[in-house]
């Protein structure tokens, strides 16, 4: 009788695990916006502002580091909305002085990290 109750409650376990955990997991993976990344400043300059704007927008909105600031060699997650559809964003960087550096229609569904380099007087951006 015993064994009979354990094994009752062991399937039940079993089945409780294989309808109800691999719908959590879904739940996880889909609250996730298909446009997020990581940014990585390898510029060797400290970023007081940073925006990104879908490519068909011509504001740039706030800037999302808001009173922060990105020191040389940090990571910053952005994410989305889930409900977010745009493909192409631009990317604006600012220093402390107001300079600027802007990349343009990165496709954010395609990309999960943005290195930003600044050598010799030129701004790159290596996406992976």
């Amino acid at each position: 009788m015993k064994s009979r109750i354990l094994r009752i409650v062991l399937v039940g376990l079993m089945t409780f695990g294989a309808f109800y955990l691999p719908s959590i997991s879904t739940v996880e993976v889909s609250a996730q916006a298909a446009q997020d990344f990581v940014l990585v400043n390898e510029t060797g300059v400290e970023i007081h502002a940073l925006y990104v704007s879908p490519h068909s927008v011509n504001e740039w909105g706030e800037d999302i580091l808001e009173e922060d600031t990105m020191r040389a060699g940090e990571a910053f997650d952005i994410t989305f909305s889930r409900k977010e559809r745009a493909k192409f964003w631009d990317l604006r960087v600012e220093d402390s002085e107001g300079n600027y550096i802007v990349w343009e229609k990165l496709n954010l569904l395609e990309i999960s990290k943005v290195t930003l380099y600044y050598k010799n007087g030129k701004a790159t951006a290596v996406v992976e």
